[in-house]
């Protein structure tokens, strides 16, 4: 979707040309000449790409604009422009979650890149076509996220079998998750289990579940994890770590939908649908003897790959401010600014933790950051592996142009020389 820059200027020829000039960016553009009118317009209208507002206005000041976005959207990014008089004044409200602020007379370029590096990851999220109740976790629309994306949706109303692959903290939980809840089985249960989280002499138990006595330390029944998910579906991570001895007896469930406990006598009927996943390549153990064929084509019947960070790095504005936002509202603390520079960085990291380690990150910068603003430093992020990501010519090319009036504070943060940024960017 698009959305509209809010101009809030009570000086008609500066609003004008501001309007003027953001339009020929490929900018909407929504101009109001007092404060009052732009904070009822922040509180009943919405949602707006950038808001840049004067300090000085009628009716109401610019502070109270800024309140006003802040309420409404903590993620809307918010300038203020100011005479050399309110410097001061515009300082103290970098700390109220202001993006920057812009003294007068304006410098135009210095603007428009300022509000270029902070209005795009905000367009790629409002953009972000919506992905269907139960999955708006799942943010993202690069080529490769938006397959998957795709790929997910259309086997979900159905009951075939799903594997997912991907790296470690890809979200392959998440995909899981959204898929049950897309299904038919979205009011029955969503049982996940982690075939590596046990000890080998234990996983068959934890599947189908033993008999009182049916072995040293079984003292009760246990209803295993087919059980547990009848009429639902059964989630089973890291498929690729279940025992040889235990593969047979999960295939025959699969087959004949049923299971016997461990010590038990008679079949158990199970209605469930399994969706399995893996980080290994299950085509190389298959080859190694280490996974059972039959047992790989039954569970892939409808594969689903999902990428790396890596591979989908213009994503990671986007995904970053999704999860500043979530993590702002688990912790019920502001959601802090993150500087340019600071997201260019973002998108160089190596990120070998994939999703899980930047969502890790940004959680511990919601906490630390009392919804102040983050500079590249507060990150903690390691400036020799960030370098590396200008190997990645789009990765070097997003960076440069998320960085804004930052380049240079970018370039001192890698240990680069500011030309270094900008070849080939």
């Amino acid at each position: 979707m698009s959305a509209p820059v809010l101009v809030v200027e009570d000086r008609r020829s500066l609003a004008e040309m501001l309007g003027a000039t953001l339009h020929r960016e490929g900018y909407e553009v929504e101009v109001v000449l007092r404060g009052d009118a732009a904070v009822e317009r922040l509180q009943q209208k919405g949602p707006y790409l950038a808001v840049i507002s004067d300090l000085k206005l009628p009716g109401a000041d610019g502070l109270a604009v800024l309140r006003a976005a802040r309420t409404a959207d903590p993620l809307l990014p918010v300038f203020l422009i100011t005479g050399y008089a309110t410097v001061e004044t515009a300082v103290a409200a970098l700390k109220m979650g202001a993006r920057d602020y812009f003294p007068k007379p304006l410098d135009i370029e210095r603007v428009l890149d300022v509000v270029r590096a902070a209005c795009e990851p905000r367009l790629a999220l409002l953009s972000t076509p919506p992905t269907g109740e139960g999955i708006h976790e799942l943010a993202g629309s690069s080529p490769l996220f938006a397959g998957a994306l795709a790929a997910l949706r259309r086997v979900a109303p159905t009951d075939a079998a799903v594997l997912l692959l991907g790296p470690s903290g890809s979200g392959k939980e998440l995909f899981a998750r959204a898929l049950h809840r897309l299904s038919k089985r979205k009011d029955g249960p969503f049982v996940a289990f982690s075939c590596a989280a046990v000890p080998e002499s234990l996983v068959e138990s934890e599947l189908f579940g033993h008999e009182r006595g049916a072995f040293t330390g079984a003292t009760a029944r246990h209803v295993g994890r087919f059980e547990q998910a009848h009429r639902g579906t059964l989630f089973l991570d890291e498929i690729g770590e279940v025992p040889m001895g235990t593969q047979a007896k999960l295939l025959r469930s699969l087959e004949e939908h049923n299971i016997t406990r461990l010590g038990g006598e008679g079949d158990i009927l199970i209605n469930v649908r399994v969706v399995a996943a893996s980080n290994r390549d299950l085509d190389e153990a298959v080859a190694a003897g280490s996974f059972r064929r039959d047992l790989f084509h039954r569970l892939s019947v409808f594969p689903i790959r999902l990428p790396a960070l890596t591979e989908r790095r213009d994503d990671i504005p986007t995904l970053t401010l999704h999860l500043l936002a979530r993590a702002g509202t688990r912790h019920s603390v502001p959601t802090p600014i993150l500087r340019p520079a600071a997201m260019a960085a973002l998108v160089l990291a190596p990120w070998p933790g994939n999703v899980r380690e930047l969502a890790n990150l940004l959680e511990r910068v919601v906490i630390l950051a009392e919804g102040g603003t983050v500079g590249v430093d507060e990150l903690n992020l390691d400036p020799a592996a960030c370098r590396e990501g200008l190997d990645d010519p789009e990765a070097r090319r997003l960076a440069v142009r998320l960085s804004g009036d930052e380049t240079g504070e970018l370039a001192r943060f890698l240990g680069v020389p500011p030309a270094e940024l900008e070849r080939g960017a």
